[in-house]
């Protein structure tokens, strides 16, 4: 996996972790160790999200752009293979509001067709839990899906758990548990949403359950390759 940012190219690999600033890096020495950099984040050994299923049994898998706790705007550039922060006016993009609560990135093999009314990007899904790196990917369970308006277009949220009982921070099995156990969470996530852009940029629709996030996933799930 590779993360860019201004300053800081970073790697990550099950067996090599890299992370340099580029200013303070020797001019002389920059091509080898560029090249090694390259050659040990190649995508040989790397995780590669394309041949990743959206559902699994029992849940989903999530891959994760940014981490809970955190305020970049990191997205995945599958074009690339890159993680990179998103930017606004050719500077990082870093969200102006509480951190992010829970780990949020994206369903592997989903694509919200514009023709179909969707964004042209994979389902998006927050996972409440312990923070994970960026490119981690997760097996979650959806319990609930936060329907939104974003400049007129509809957006979904699904909202999920770590599919491992022992890596929930909260004992959620459905959108039941959500709304009567933790419904002080539920609000902080919606309350979240609605002004992480700005107050009154997005537009609540509603809440759904469990069952009507799987067929979200259903409806743009596409074959893995």
């Amino acid at each position: 996996m590779i993360i860019f940012d201004e300053d800081i190219f970073v790697c990550v690999n099950p067996l090599l972790f890299f992370a340099i600033n580029l200013n303070q890096m020797k001019l002389s020495l920059f091509p080898y160790v560029f090249f090694a950099i390259l050659t040990a984040c190649s995508p040989e050994g790397n995780e590669d999200y394309n041949k990743l299923a959206a559902r699994i049994e029992k849940g989903i898998n999530v891959v994760v752009e940014i981490p809970a706790g955190t305020n970049h705007k990191i997205e995945y550039q599958a074009e690339k293979g890159v993680f990179a922060n998103d930017l606004v006016d050719g500077k990082n993009r870093v969200i102006d509001f509480l951190p992010y609560p829970g780990n949020y990135g994206f369903i592997p093999s989903t694509f919200m067709d514009p023709k179909s009314g969707g964004d042209g990007d994979a389902l998006d899904v927050l996972v409440i839990g312990e923070s994970q790196a960026t490119g981690s990917v997760l097996k979650a369970l959806p319990v609930a899906v936060l329907l939104l308006k974003d400049k007129g277009e509809l957006d979904s949220k699904i909202i999920a758990v770590p599919l491992d009982l022992s890596k929930r921070t909260m004992k959620i099995d459905n959108f039941k548990d959500l709304l009567i156990e933790y419904d002080a969470a539920k609000r902080i996530i919606e309350a979240w949403f609605l002004n992480y852009k700005g107050f009154g940029e997005m537009e609540l629709i509603s809440w759904q359950d469990e069952a009507y996030a799987w067929k979200e996933i259903e409806r743009w799930e596409v074959i893995a390759h």
